[in-house]
Formats: structure tokens, C-alpha cells, sequence
């Protein structure tokens, strides 16, 4: 079953065209990655599935309804289904992770009792209980990612969307988020969409990649195919080599 079914998605910003015609679909309870260069358009894509942009042209559908050009009460309730880990986590400096966590269980006017169970639960499942009174500042940056995702998660998604989760930490923790996006997805079924420039990390969490090259979708297949692809774009990316199609800037 499709997830996310998104056709000819188009988006320019005054005069440089962003997104030019993706086509890309997301089946339920997998976990997609779309990797590219910086400035491809990767974020520009998770911006309007949350929608925080209007594409220009194309449509978005999330389980067989249009979510573009809708009643507002309609997107609204699409968007309620996204979880989303922003890439430097975005806590809220002024709060305790408790308080982090349970912001958007506070909006949706639950009971403190069970506020504080999702609360509780969500830390535990992303290996953080104990630090509840800690401010983010006293975290190290994987703690932080962990504390963002435990925040996301405690709304239950049926989507999540992961934007460079694995930047700016080291291999080891690195690898802890990316054991914790698999398990996400195998605790709650949870479609998941990862914008990353960490090649490593798109082989060892996905079902299949996506590479997004100048606004279009040029591949979409499995880690495997992705390896043994003779495309040059998709040699140079996946090789890091500066020689190649791609410019470097």
C-alpha cells in the first residue's frame, strides 16, 4: 500500500526553480532515504509534506488523500499524522526534557497523569530515562537528537520524517540513531522518510533510496542497486569523488 504518492512536485524560489517535476512514492511502513548534494531540494521536500510550503505545481497525496489544494481542515489532519526530527533536534533551551517532551501532549490538552506516562515511555524507548530534569544544554548533541525523537514520537505518528539525523555526530552515535529510526518503524509501523548526505547511514536503515539531482528524482531503488549502479551522477555521489558530472562548488 502507498503511503505518500507525490507527482510532479514543482517549487521555485523568484527565479531559481527548486524542485522541477518529483515523482516519488513512499510505501506504507518502510523506510525511504533521499540522498543529493547540498541545495538539491531534499528539505524543500519535507517542507510541504508538513506543510509549511505550497508547491507551485503537482500534488501530495497521504493514504489516498490529496493533501494539496485542500480544505484546511483536511491538511491539518494529514499533517497531524507527521512526526518530524529537525536536523539540530530543536529543543527548547528554557525547558527541561521532560517539559520538551511533553509540549505537544500539553496542545492536545491530555490529563498530567498521562502526559507524564507518554512522557516516561518515549524517553525509555529511546534509551533516555533519567533525564527528565536535564536541560538540552546539558546533553551531549546524540542525547539531543535521541530527546528530539523521543518528543516527536510521543505524539504517535504514523509518519516520521528525519532531516540529516545523523549530522554532527560521531560514527558510534551515528549508528545508535540509526538503530533507533529501525526500531521506530518495527515498534509502530511507522513510514519513515530520511533526508541524508550520509551515504553509510541511507545503506544500513533503508527499504529503498531515492538520489534527488538539480529538482528531479533520477534513481530509486535498493541499497544494492543503488551500489552497483553504473549511472555517473549516482558513482560520483555515492563515491565522494570530486571528479564527475556533478559540479563542485
Amino acid at each position: 500500500m502507498i503511503k505518500i504518492d507525490i507527482k510532479n512536485l514543482r517549487k521555485s524560489f523568484g527565479d531559481k526553480s527548486v524542485l522541477r517535476g518529483v515523482d516519488l512514492s513512499v510505501n506504507s511502513g518502510e523506510i525511504l532515504c533521499i540522498i543529493g548534494k547540498s541545495g538539491t531540494g531534499k528539505s524543500v521536500i519535507l517542507k510541504h509534506l508538513v506543510g509549511i510550503l505550497e508547491p507551485d505545481e503537482g500534488s501530495i497525496t497521504v493514504d489516498e488523500v490529496l493533501m494539496t489544494n485542500n480544505d484546511e481542515k483536511i491538511k491539518n489532519k494529514i499533517i497531524s499524522k507527521f512526526g518530524i526530527l529537525f536536523q539540530g533536534a530543536a529543543l527548547f533551551d528554557s525547558m527541561n526534557i521532560f517539559d520538551n517532551v511533553a509540549f505537544g501532549l500539553r496542545r492536545r490538552s491530555l490529563d498530567e497523569d498521562e502526559v507524564k506516562r507518554i512522557v516516561d515511555e518515549s524517553l525509555y524507548k529511546v534509551g533516555l530515562s533519567g533525564v527528565e530534569n536535564k536541560r538540552p544544554s546539558e546533553l551531549s548533541g546524540g542525547m539531543q537528537k535521541r530527546s528530539g525523537l523521543a518528543r516527536a514520537i510521543a505524539l504517535r505518528p504514523e509518519i516520521m520524517l528525519y532531516d540529516e539525523p545523523t549530522t554532527g555526530v560521531d560514527p558510534i552515535t551515528a549508528g545508535v540513531v540509526d538503530n533507533l529510526i529501525m526500531q521506530m518503524r518495527d515498534s509502530f509501523n511507522i513510514t519513515s522518510i530520511v533526508v541524508t548526505h550520509d551515504i553509510t547511514s541511507a545503506y544500513r536503515i533503508s527499504d529503498r533510496i531515492a538520489m534527488l539531482y538539480e529538482g528531479e528524482i533520477i534513481f530509486t531503488g535498493t541499497a544494492e542497486e543503488i551500489r552497483n549502479s553504473e549511472n555517473p551522477y549516482i558513482r560520483q555521489f555515492i563515491e565522494g569523488t570530486v571528479n564527475g558530472p556533478i559540479k563542485v562548488i
